[in-house]
């Protein structure tokens, strides 16, 4: 038998990705498949499928796993029979087959070189085949023939075989103990990185700004080197610990993408999380990224807000000039309630605010970020700066005042904030004041509030196509 029946009588091995001794088990033999995805990175697969197992010792090759699994949290049960049934020994193989890996591992062996001979008597070729042995394969390969020592391959190279410890797909190889002879359902547990989920929101604004249509979908990313067919898929929202360790470095790869237009998914509570649940299976396709639709909504009522913050460093000492021309930050809130048209745990994401123009088309105002969000709690969003709010702030007066107890100073300083509205219609702008120390303000032009410790706020009226001054003063110790 030559060298290359030998390559070809090995293909069925590389094929299936199996040793001699072993008995293998692919997605073929899947009968349930269950993933659940949390949102750093993080996911724990249910492979649950039928293999026909003899008695006694079995060295089980577990083969279509993650390429990234953490082995140590691999789990394998019996569910058909385990009485007698224990696992005695795993181990993951994922040093997978490629031409480069397999030159690597005949590093010292033996191949075949064929290459083409031009004839000497006339035109055309003949195949020439010479053995060489492999030397190194760094930074390209050497090769030792009977004669030479070349550094470079002058044809094909045959390999005899494929080695054993490479396979064509990951596979997680496990010495069991079977306690009968017989087709029994395996279920494989195990944690993996590679798959990840995270919440996008599109809203769409009403013509008056007082309510949107809310749609909620969930991005899904699998880059762990391995299909997930026909699977259960399940969604964990919170902050779950877990303990670091460096992680072997992920391959690159291109994603495909897909949208999977599916009901909205099932909410429920686990532990001090939230878990959603598609109602059907689907696909997780190898580098793939597929969508899913999460929540829809319709008449959620919004409160818009100006808003034009300060700085509490200009409290402790003459300034200049404090900013002209500054724009009011425009805010979106909404109340996620039933009685709103919302009421479940929103997870964390991006929110993209549209609105309608003149002629009905769709345009983007915004986005923001928004953290997991239990229901009966409010959704705050900066969608961008005013274009027709602007402000002048400048520092009218100032007094230092001298010490105040052992270590601390004390001053008295003036205020002007001057707000000027282009709109053709009237706002309210809210003028945040955070103030250092200790604080009490004097005298102000218009009502306020402490909101907190630290922060005076100012509800200020603005005509349209006007302007309204703010003037206060306070008195700081710090």
């Amino acid at each position: 038998m030559t060298s290359r029946t030998l390559a070809l009588a090995a293909l069925p091995t590389l094929l299936l990705g199996q040793t001699p001794g072993e008995t293998p088990t692919t997605q073929t033999d899947q009968k349930a498949l269950a993933v659940t995805i949390y949102n750093d990175n993080l996911a724990l697969v249910k492979d649950q499928r039928l293999v026909r197992l003899p008695k006694g010792e079995v060295r089980l090759a577990f083969q279509e796993v993650s390429a990234q699994i953490r082995p140590e949290t691999a789990l394998l049960r019996n569910l058909t029979d385990p009485k007698g049934f224990f696992v005695v020994e795993q181990n993951f193989d994922f040093d997978l087959l490629t031409p480069q890996k397999l030159l690597e591992k005949y590093v010292g062996e033996k191949v075949v070189v064929v290459s083409q001979k031009p004839n000497a008597s006339g035109p055309g070729s003949t195949e020439a085949r010479e053995e060489a042995t492999v030397l190194a394969t760094n930074s390209g390969v050497v090769l030792q023939f009977a004669d030479r020592i070349e550094t470079s391959v002058p044809g094909r190279l045959v390999y005899p075989r494929v080695p054993a410890n490479l396979r064509a797909r990951p596979t997680l190889v496990i010495t069991l103990a079977s306690g009968a002879e017989k087709a029994q359902a395996l279920e494989l547990s195990y944690l993996t990185s590679g798959l990840g989920w995270k919440a996008d929101y599109v809203a769409n604004l009403s013509a008056d700004e007082k309510t949107l249509d809310l749609n909620g979908w969930v991005t899904l990313t699998n880059q762990s080197g391995a299909a997930y067919p026909n699977a259960t898929l399940q969604l964990v929202a919170g902050d779950v610990n877990r303990v670091r360790d460096t992680p072997r470095p992920a391959p690159m790869m291109a994603l495909a993408r897909g949208v999977d237009k599916a009901a909205e998914m099932k909410e429920e509570s686990l532990f001090e999380y939230h878990l959603y649940t598609l109602d059907r299976p689907t696909t997780l396709a190898a580098n793939q990224t597929k969508q899913v639709a999460l929540l829809s909504a319709s008449g959620v009522s919004v409160r818009k807000e100006f808003r034009l913050e300060g700085q509490s460093w200009w409290y402790t000492n003459a300034q200049n000039d404090l900013g002209d021309k500054l724009k009011a930050g425009v805010f979106v809130e909404l109340d996620n309630t039933e009685a709103n048209h919302l009421g479940m745990p929103l997870p964390k994401g991006i929110l993209r605010m549209y609105k309608r123009d003149s002629e009905g088309r769709a345009q983007f105002i915004g986005e923001d970020r928004i953290d997991h969000t239990p229901k009966r709690e409010t959704v705050r969003l900066k969608l961008g700066e005013a274009f027709d709010v602007t402000a002048r702030r400048k520092q009218t007066d100032y007094r230092a005042l001298g010490r105040f107890g052992k270590y601390g100073s004390s001053s008295e300083s003036a205020y002007e904030v001057v707000l000027k509205n282009a709109k053709k219609e009237a706002v309210t702008v809210l003028v945040v004041e955070p103030i250092h120390g200790d604080w009490e303000i004097l005298q102000a032009s218009q009502d306020w509030k402490k909101t907190s410790s630290g922060t005076a706020r100012f509800e200020v009226k603005v005509p349209a196509e006007g302007s309204a001054t703010l003037t206060y003063r306070v008195k700081t110790r710090w």
